[in-house]
Protein backbone atom coordinates (compact mmCIF):
# COMPACT_ATOMS: atom_id res chain seq x y z
CA UNK A 1 0.00 0.00 0.00
CA UNK A 2 1.13 3.53 -0.75
CA UNK A 3 -0.01 6.11 1.80
CA UNK A 4 0.69 9.78 2.43
CA UNK A 5 0.63 11.77 5.68
CA UNK A 6 0.55 15.57 5.98
CA UNK A 7 -0.63 18.09 8.55
CA UNK A 8 -1.00 21.75 9.47
CA UNK A 9 -1.86 23.27 6.12
CA UNK A 10 -3.92 25.97 7.94
CA UNK A 11 -5.89 26.87 4.82
CA UNK A 12 -7.75 30.14 5.25
CA UNK A 13 -5.39 31.62 7.84
CA UNK A 14 -5.42 35.41 7.75
CA UNK A 15 -1.62 35.56 7.84
CA UNK A 16 -1.27 33.71 4.51
CA UNK A 17 -0.35 36.41 1.99
CA UNK A 18 -1.82 34.59 -1.02
CA UNK A 19 -4.52 32.16 0.18
CA UNK A 20 -5.51 31.08 -3.34
CA UNK A 21 -1.92 30.20 -4.15
CA UNK A 22 -1.59 28.21 -0.91
CA UNK A 23 -4.76 26.27 -1.74
CA UNK A 24 -3.68 25.76 -5.36
CA UNK A 25 -0.26 24.40 -4.28
CA UNK A 26 -1.89 21.90 -1.93
CA UNK A 27 -4.28 20.79 -4.69
CA UNK A 28 -1.31 20.47 -7.05
CA UNK A 29 0.36 18.13 -4.57
CA UNK A 30 -2.79 16.03 -4.17
CA UNK A 31 -3.11 15.89 -7.93
CA UNK A 32 0.49 14.68 -8.23
CA UNK A 33 -0.11 11.65 -5.98
CA UNK A 34 -3.57 10.59 -7.13
CA UNK A 35 -2.32 7.90 -9.52
CA UNK A 36 -0.50 5.93 -6.82
CA UNK A 37 -1.98 6.91 -3.45
CA UNK A 38 -4.24 4.37 -1.82
CA UNK A 39 -4.67 6.31 1.43
CA UNK A 40 -4.14 9.93 2.48
CA UNK A 41 -4.01 10.86 6.15
CA UNK A 42 -4.66 14.55 6.91
CA UNK A 43 -3.25 14.86 10.41
CA UNK A 44 -5.05 17.91 11.77
CA UNK A 45 -5.21 21.71 11.42
CA UNK A 46 -5.93 21.35 7.73
CA UNK A 47 -8.22 24.38 7.96
CA UNK A 48 -7.29 27.31 10.16
CA UNK A 49 -10.93 27.70 11.16
CA UNK A 50 -14.10 25.79 10.36
CA UNK A 51 -17.54 25.78 11.88
CA UNK A 52 -20.50 23.97 10.34
CA UNK A 53 -23.88 25.50 10.95
CA UNK A 54 -26.96 23.36 10.53
CA UNK A 55 -27.87 24.63 7.08
CA UNK A 56 -24.82 26.58 5.91
CA UNK A 57 -21.05 26.15 5.87
CA UNK A 58 -18.25 28.75 5.63
CA UNK A 59 -17.21 30.13 2.26
CA UNK A 60 -13.97 29.12 0.56
CA UNK A 61 -11.89 25.95 0.04
CA UNK A 62 -13.80 25.07 -3.15
CA UNK A 63 -10.71 23.83 -5.01
CA UNK A 64 -9.48 21.82 -2.04
CA UNK A 65 -12.82 20.24 -1.23
CA UNK A 66 -13.36 19.44 -4.88
CA UNK A 67 -9.97 17.72 -5.05
CA UNK A 68 -10.73 15.64 -1.94
CA UNK A 69 -14.07 14.61 -3.44
CA UNK A 70 -12.34 13.65 -6.69
CA UNK A 71 -9.78 11.52 -4.85
CA UNK A 72 -12.43 9.86 -2.70
CA UNK A 73 -14.47 9.09 -5.82
CA UNK A 74 -11.39 7.36 -7.24
CA UNK A 75 -11.47 4.99 -4.27
CA UNK A 76 -8.63 6.61 -2.31
CA UNK A 77 -9.21 6.39 1.42
CA UNK A 78 -8.98 9.83 3.05
CA UNK A 79 -8.82 10.19 6.84
CA UNK A 80 -9.02 13.65 8.42
CA UNK A 81 -7.87 13.93 12.06
CA UNK A 82 -9.36 16.85 13.93
CA UNK A 83 -6.77 19.31 15.22
CA UNK A 84 -7.09 22.27 17.52
CA UNK A 85 -8.06 24.64 14.68
CA UNK A 86 -10.52 22.50 12.71
CA UNK A 87 -12.37 21.14 15.75
CA UNK A 88 -15.90 21.80 14.58
CA UNK A 89 -16.21 19.35 11.73
CA UNK A 90 -19.54 17.57 12.11
CA UNK A 91 -21.33 15.72 9.30
CA UNK A 92 -21.02 17.95 6.23
CA UNK A 93 -17.47 17.08 5.15
CA UNK A 94 -17.82 13.31 5.69
CA UNK A 95 -21.16 13.15 3.91
CA UNK A 96 -20.31 15.57 1.11
CA UNK A 97 -16.73 14.50 0.39
CA UNK A 98 -16.75 10.85 1.39
CA UNK A 99 -13.93 11.12 3.92
CA UNK A 100 -13.43 9.70 7.41
CA UNK A 101 -13.15 12.16 10.31
CA UNK A 102 -11.36 11.13 13.51
CA UNK A 103 -11.29 13.04 16.80
CA UNK A 104 -8.40 11.39 18.64
CA UNK A 105 -6.18 8.70 17.21
CA UNK A 106 -6.35 5.52 15.18
CA UNK A 107 -3.97 2.61 14.81
CA UNK A 108 -3.62 1.72 11.15
CA UNK A 109 -2.13 -1.52 9.86
CA UNK A 110 -0.43 -1.43 6.46
CA UNK A 111 1.83 -4.07 4.93
CA UNK A 112 2.58 -5.70 8.27
CA UNK A 113 3.42 -2.41 10.02
CA UNK A 114 1.29 -0.56 12.56
CA UNK A 115 0.91 3.23 12.64
CA UNK A 116 -0.59 5.27 15.48
CA UNK A 117 -1.81 8.52 13.92
CA UNK A 118 -3.07 11.61 15.76
CA UNK A 119 -2.75 15.39 15.59
CA UNK A 120 -1.11 15.46 19.01
CA UNK A 121 -2.57 18.54 20.69
CA UNK A 122 -4.48 16.59 23.34
CA UNK A 123 -1.85 14.20 24.66
CA UNK A 124 0.50 14.29 27.64
CA UNK A 125 0.54 16.86 30.42
CA UNK A 126 -1.33 19.87 29.11
CA UNK A 127 -1.41 23.39 30.48
CA UNK A 128 -4.49 24.09 32.56
CA UNK A 129 -5.54 26.90 30.20
CA UNK A 130 -5.29 24.53 27.22
CA UNK A 131 -7.35 21.87 29.01
CA UNK A 132 -10.03 24.45 29.71
CA UNK A 133 -10.07 25.57 26.08
CA UNK A 134 -10.34 22.00 24.81
CA UNK A 135 -13.21 21.31 27.20
CA UNK A 136 -14.92 24.56 26.22
CA UNK A 137 -14.56 24.01 22.48
CA UNK A 138 -15.92 20.46 22.69
CA UNK A 139 -18.87 21.35 24.90
CA UNK A 140 -22.17 20.75 23.07
CA UNK A 141 -23.76 23.58 25.02
CA UNK A 142 -21.02 26.04 24.09
CA UNK A 143 -21.19 24.94 20.46
CA UNK A 144 -24.93 25.65 20.35
CA UNK A 145 -24.40 29.06 21.96
CA UNK A 146 -21.61 29.85 19.47
CA UNK A 147 -23.78 28.84 16.52
CA UNK A 148 -26.49 31.24 17.69
CA UNK A 149 -24.16 34.20 17.07
CA UNK A 150 -24.20 35.56 13.53
CA UNK A 151 -21.14 34.48 11.47
CA UNK A 152 -20.39 38.12 10.61
CA UNK A 153 -19.01 38.34 14.16
CA UNK A 154 -17.78 34.84 14.91
CA UNK A 155 -15.73 34.27 11.76
CA UNK A 156 -13.66 37.50 11.90
CA UNK A 157 -13.15 36.93 15.63
CA UNK A 158 -11.87 33.38 15.02
CA UNK A 159 -9.40 34.51 12.36
CA UNK A 160 -8.13 37.41 14.50
CA UNK A 161 -7.60 35.03 17.38
CA UNK A 162 -5.69 32.61 15.20
CA UNK A 163 -3.53 35.38 13.77
CA UNK A 164 -2.76 36.79 17.22
CA UNK A 165 -1.85 33.38 18.63
CA UNK A 166 0.48 32.77 15.69
CA UNK A 167 2.28 36.05 16.32
CA UNK A 168 2.63 35.65 20.09
CA UNK A 169 3.13 31.91 20.29
CA UNK A 170 0.99 31.97 23.43
CA UNK A 171 -2.04 29.93 22.40
CA UNK A 172 -2.60 26.38 21.13
CA UNK A 173 -1.74 26.00 17.47
CA UNK A 174 0.82 28.80 17.40
CA UNK A 175 4.26 28.28 15.96
CA UNK A 176 5.86 26.93 19.14
CA UNK A 177 8.60 28.82 20.87
CA UNK A 178 11.55 26.70 22.01
CA UNK A 179 10.19 26.09 25.56
CA UNK A 180 6.78 25.08 24.17
CA UNK A 181 8.40 22.87 21.56
CA UNK A 182 10.39 21.11 24.27
CA UNK A 183 7.26 20.59 26.34
CA UNK A 184 5.30 19.30 23.35
CA UNK A 185 8.08 16.91 22.38
CA UNK A 186 8.20 15.64 25.97
CA UNK A 187 4.44 15.04 25.79
CA UNK A 188 4.61 13.00 22.62
CA UNK A 189 7.66 11.08 23.87
CA UNK A 190 5.84 10.11 27.07
CA UNK A 191 2.61 9.28 25.28
CA UNK A 192 4.43 7.15 22.68
CA UNK A 193 6.36 5.25 25.36
CA UNK A 194 3.17 4.62 27.34
CA UNK A 195 1.30 3.41 24.26
CA UNK A 196 4.22 1.19 23.31
CA UNK A 197 4.05 -0.37 26.76
CA UNK A 198 0.41 -1.22 26.12
CA UNK A 199 0.87 -2.26 22.51
CA UNK A 200 4.46 -3.21 21.59
CA UNK A 201 3.45 -3.92 18.00
CA UNK A 202 3.21 -0.22 17.02
CA UNK A 203 5.99 0.65 14.57
CA UNK A 204 5.36 4.35 13.90
CA UNK A 205 3.82 7.20 15.87
CA UNK A 206 2.70 9.94 13.45
CA UNK A 207 2.04 13.44 14.82
CA UNK A 208 1.28 16.94 13.56
CA UNK A 209 0.70 20.09 15.65
CA UNK A 210 4.29 21.03 16.51
CA UNK A 211 5.20 22.55 13.12
CA UNK A 212 8.54 20.77 13.51
CA UNK A 213 9.91 18.15 11.13
CA UNK A 214 11.37 15.37 13.26
CA UNK A 215 12.02 11.63 13.14
CA UNK A 216 13.66 9.58 15.88
CA UNK A 217 13.28 6.32 17.87
CA UNK A 218 10.76 6.28 20.69
CA UNK A 219 12.65 7.07 23.90
CA UNK A 220 11.68 4.17 26.16
CA UNK A 221 11.02 5.15 29.76
CA UNK A 222 13.09 3.42 32.42
CA UNK A 223 9.97 2.09 34.08
CA UNK A 224 8.78 0.23 30.97
CA UNK A 225 8.30 -3.39 31.99
CA UNK A 226 6.92 -4.97 28.82
CA UNK A 227 9.50 -7.46 27.53
CA UNK A 228 7.92 -7.24 24.09
CA UNK A 229 8.52 -3.47 23.97
CA UNK A 230 12.17 -3.85 25.02
CA UNK A 231 13.03 -6.84 22.84
CA UNK A 232 11.65 -5.73 19.49
CA UNK A 233 13.89 -6.49 16.54
CA UNK A 234 13.45 -2.91 15.31
CA UNK A 235 12.95 0.39 17.11
CA UNK A 236 9.55 2.07 17.02
CA UNK A 237 9.80 5.60 15.63
CA UNK A 238 8.22 8.98 16.26
CA UNK A 239 7.54 11.03 13.13
CA UNK A 240 6.48 14.69 13.45
CA UNK A 241 5.23 15.91 10.09
CA UNK A 242 6.30 19.55 10.17
CA UNK A 243 3.87 21.88 8.43
CA UNK A 244 2.74 22.75 4.95
CA UNK A 245 2.73 26.55 4.88
CA UNK A 246 6.49 27.00 4.66
CA UNK A 247 8.02 23.52 4.47
CA UNK A 248 5.43 21.66 2.33
CA UNK A 249 6.53 18.59 4.25
CA UNK A 250 4.89 15.17 4.23
CA UNK A 251 5.58 11.50 4.84
CA UNK A 252 5.18 8.65 2.35
CA UNK A 253 4.77 4.96 3.05
CA UNK A 254 5.63 2.80 0.03
CA UNK A 255 4.79 -0.59 1.49
CA UNK A 256 8.27 -1.17 2.90
CA UNK A 257 9.60 2.07 4.36
CA UNK A 258 8.43 5.46 5.62
CA UNK A 259 10.22 8.49 4.18
CA UNK A 260 9.98 12.25 4.72
CA UNK A 261 9.78 14.68 1.81
CA UNK A 262 9.17 18.30 0.86
CA UNK A 263 6.96 19.02 -2.10
CA UNK A 264 8.32 21.11 -4.94
CA UNK A 265 6.24 21.80 -8.01
CA UNK A 266 7.78 21.11 -11.35
CA UNK A 267 8.57 24.23 -13.34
Amino acid sequence: MIAYFLSDTHLGASYIKNPHEAERRLCSFLDSIKEEAEAIFLVGDILDYWYEYRYVVPRGYVRFFGKLAELADRGIRIVWYIGNHDIWIFDYLPNELGIEVVDGYTIEEMDGRRFLVTHGDGIGRLKRSFKMLRRLFRSKTCQKMFSAIHPRWTVPFAYRWSSHSRETGSLPGAQPTLPDADRMLTNINQFSAEMLEKDPTIDYFIYGHLHLLRRYPVPLAEEITSPAAKERDRASEIVVLGEWLHQCSYARWDGRSLTLHRYQEEA
